[in-house]
């Protein structure tokens, strides 16, 4: 047998740090973020080391950029904590070797909590040179009381020069050398842009100046997310919203939480009282800002709350996420989808005390949003209830078509020995109320919910039921499985025999309706057969939706069939095209010859 021999894996230093620099982003401004952080992070390591010990004294804690117009040069200053020579080298003569990591590993407890450290990953530094042909740090310890540092050059190869230089303050300056092809960045108002983009909630201040402009600070801002709830005022609330949103209006309502434990982050979010413009596009970008440590991110995080809430504004910051390397792609994970049920939640919860507190705003809230909210009981089962729940609804119970009903409403008014929700769907209100379908549950006082939405029987269907009671269409078949067959005479089977051979393949069967009071016809599919509207829906999605055959119900006690019972032959036929075309009428659908409808009309009137 051989003996196992174990081998170090060897690198090409350059080549490593060439794919980093050229394939870990995909945004180059991101340097600006990734040195900015690190100088924050040298800044919070120095306030600890001060707790630590008093007796360190330091210069002011800030952040400063200086844009060398005429030498095509940016110097990033920072009166941090510093680099010794020896920290130089394993900090960034080390490839992915994280200071802030080894850092944090050393503190525990509330010192670890109460940290505002953001770099991790020991390579943010390297995206300098995606815009940098030469790199200069000159740092120098607070712990060094000599008037000298240690400078690190490097060209982004595999070789960097240490340099002893003169230095009096502690701290790290880097001086970028930009190269011919990143000269965008070598101007005031685009390194302005970049840092209030991403670095305007640092908790240092930080401040820029070029050739002709005195430095000035430009992160004022609050993070106030970050703020406990009492200390926040409710027009700093509608301030920020309109800041983060350029909405002018105030929000409807926002949800402000701090979580600790096992998943710690905190979160701000709106609803807008009026939708975003983009609302219905469902491929446009979405979703609430992402701050790691009060540094952005991403724009439009859409893993934290699900389609159906993609009018929700608003910020999550937290320090533990599962972002990729590069801080540019969140990456699935548990953690991930703990957070989106924990936000979810807490938007239907305020949504629901919106509806209990203040039912006309919530009114409001659904006229604007309902639409978008009823997709949620497809995309969200363990949510299904509670979306339902916030659902409003026109009713049979209305005197008008106010929508200002829900299903807990409906349950409330049932009788003793109803145990299903019904409800219609048609193409408008008044179609739905007067509707042939109802007619039979009308004369036992029974609601109907009248609906008018292209997207409610896919809804209704999604619910099935609510609170143990089933959603019924009652313009399915056996909508009262309770009541036998009508009973008819041999003379009206007979008929309806004779109907059902003329009609063929346009019906499934004909028989005669207990369902009907007022009106001569109707249609009724079976239980599984796709509605009109729902149909209207697989159709724009593409898919082939096979044609049904309806049953067809006729009222025997109607004036109609009574004349049907005098006409023989092709009259007779004709009568029946008439009654089937009646139906069809009836609900929300057109004629396959409306000239010959009208005709016969004319001739029947007559």
């Amino acid at each position: 047998m051989t003996k196992t021999r174990t081998r170090t894996f060897k690198t090409e230093t350059k080549q490593l740090l060439q794919l980093m620099i050229h394939s870990l982003y995909s945004n180059k401004e991101i340097f600006l973020r990734e040195l900015v952080s690190n100088a924050s992070d040298a800044l919070d390591k120095l306030r600890f080391k001060k707790v630590e010990d008093s007796s360190i004294k330091s210069n002011n804690p800030e952040i400063s950029i200086h844009i060398n117009t005429e030498e095509n040069k940016i110097t990033i200053s920072d009166s941090g904590i510093g680099m010794t020579e020896e920290e130089i080298v394993e900090n960034i003569g080390t490839i992915a070797r994280s200071g802030t990591a080894n850092f944090l590993s050393n503190i525990s407890g509330d010192a670890k909590k109460d940290s505002q450290l953001i770099g991790q990953f020991g390579v943010g530094f390297y995206s300098v040179f995606m815009v940098a042909s030469k790199v200069q740090v000159i740092s120098k310890s607070v712990f060094d009381n000599s008037e000298n540092g240690i400078m690190w050059e490097s060209s982004g190869d595999d070789k960097y020069k240490l340099q002893e230089v003169n230095k009096e303050a502690h701290g790290t300056d880097i001086i970028i050398y930009l190269n011919e092809d990143n000269a965008e960045f070598n101007n005031l108002t685009r390194i302005r842009f970049i840092l209030e983009k991403y670095s305007q909630y640092i908790n240092f201040p930080i401040f820029i100046s070029d050739n002709t402009n005195d430095k000035t600070r430009i992160n004022e801002s609050d993070a106030i997310w970050l703020k406990s709830k009492r200390s926040v005022k409710e027009d700093e609330y509608k301030d920020f919203y309109k800041f983060l949103t350029y909405d002018q209006n105030d929000p409807l309502l926002w949800v402000h939480n701090k979580v600790e434990g096992k998943s710690e982050y905190t979160n701000l979010l709106y609803i807008p009282s009026k939708p975003p413009f983009d609302l219905w596009n469902r491929e446009s970008p979405r979703g609430i800002k992402l701050y790691i440590q009060r540094v952005f991110i991403m724009d439009d995080a859409s893993h934290f709350l699900p389609l159906y809430l993609r009018f929700v504004r608003g910020v999550l910051d937290s320090s533990d996420l599962p972002l990729n390397v590069s801080r540019e792609i969140l990456q699935d994970d548990p953690y991930v989808e703990g957070i989106k049920k924990a936000l979810t939640k807490r938007v239907l919860d305020e949504l629901a005390k919106l509806k209990s507190k203040d039912f006309a705003a919530y009114e409001s809230f659904w006229k604007e949003y309902g639409l978008v909210l009823k997709e949620g009981p497809a995309e969200d089962f363990e949510n299904k209830d509670t979306i339902a729940s916030l659902m409003l609804f026109s009713s049979t119970y209305n005197p008008d078509n106010a929508i200002n009903q829900t299903l807990d409403d409906y349950i409330d008014r049932m009788q003793s020995d109803q145990d299903k929700i019904y409800y219609i769907v048609a193409d408008t209100y008044e179609a739905a109320k007067n509707s042939p379908h109802l007619e039979g549950l009308k004369s036992k006082n029974t609601e109907v919910l009248l609906l008018t939405d292209r997207i409610d029987e896919w809804l209704m269907a999604s619910l099935g039921s609510y609170k143990d009671k089933e959603i019924i269409n009652v313009t399915k078949d056996n909508i009262l499985d309770n009541e036998k067959p009508k009973k008819v005479s041999d003379a009206d089977k007979d008929t309806l025999d004779k109907i059902k051979s003329y009609l063929g393949d346009r019906v499934s069967d004909v028989i005669a309706s207990s369902r009907l009071t007022d009106s001569a016809s109707c249609l009724v599919l079976s239980k599984n057969d796709p509605g009109a509207q729902l149909k209207k829906i697989l159709e724009a999605a593409g898919q082939n939706v096979q044609d049904t055959s309806p049953i067809f119900e006729i009222n025997t006690k109607h004036k109609l069939y009574k004349k049907l019972l005098d006409l023989k032959g092709k009259q007779f036929n004709a009568f029946i095209d008439f009654l089937y075309d009646y139906a069809v009428i009836a609900e929300g659908g057109s004629p396959k010859d409306p000239a010959k409808y009208l005709r016969q009309l004319d001739k029947y009137l007559s």
